[in-house]
């Protein structure tokens, strides 16, 4: 290169060294953005917080109790659901003792068995009034464990059974698996509480024969399949 030169070659770095401190400085200057089509993390919002348990307000939920049939009263093993709407540490469920009773906070024994649960809400009602301000209770049927028929004998699932719903013995006897190829089904009797002793005859009944003999069971009958 001849000496001439040496003074354009010499301008020509300086510029070249000028616009790179420029770029460098311009980008230093400029805050981070989001990239064009780069989505934003939005904010999270707190999670919605779950409704609050029961408070103590609200009535026992439906599917708890049961409907006992029209002539239920109440009886031994059975389970009840008294309910204070007031003064929410009387309320529970109570079992019914073999004794008839149940025992509630603050009024000790009642007297359960052989009453329907609107009497016993009346009476339990009447009781507490003695003691607190608004003594307003409800009673529920939880569970219903005193009204029962027995199958015993050549049947596919001899034992005991509920009887929320009228039953009769032909039902029972249905529901107990049908009888087994062994029984007797010309000789089978059905033992009340009370001392009576029906006679029912399986194959009459089948054929639509003597259906007087096919009767609606009471709580504690006993079917007897020889």
């Amino acid at each position: 290169m001849s000496i001439p030169d040496r003074p354009r070659v010499t301008a020509l770095v300086s510029a070249v060294a000028a616009l790179l401190l420029c770029s460098t400085v311009a980008a230093a200057g400029q805050s981070p953005t989001p990239q064009a089509g780069q989505p934003t993390q939005p904010q999270e919002s707190p999670a919605p917080t779950e409704p609050a348990a029961g408070n103590g307000d609200e009535a026992p939920a439906a599917d708890t109790t049961v409907a006992p049939p029209p002539d239920y009263v109440i009886g031994a093993e059975d389970v009840l659901g008294v309910v204070f709407w007031r003064e929410k540490e009387m309320s529970g469920d109570v079992t019914v003792r073999p004794d008839g009773m149940i025992t509630l906070p603050l009024l000790q024994d009642v007297q359960a068995e052989g009453l329907t649960p609107d009497q016993l809400r009346a009476q339990v009602q009447e009781a507490a009034g003695k003691y607190i301000q608004d003594p307003s209770v409800t009673v529920v049927v939880r569970k219903i464990n005193s009204r029962r028929v027995f199958i015993n004998g050549e049947v596919g699932r001899p034992g005991a059974y509920p009887l929320t719903t009228p039953l009769t013995v032909l039902q029972l006897v249905a529901i107990a698996g049908g009888l087994s190829e062994f029984a007797d089904a010309d000789d089978i009797k059905i033992m009340r509480q009370d001392g009576e002793i029906v006679e029912f005859n399986y194959k009459d009944v089948a054929r639509g024969r003597n259906m007087e003999q096919n009767i609606r069971l009471r709580p504690g009958d006993t079917i007897i399949v020889p």
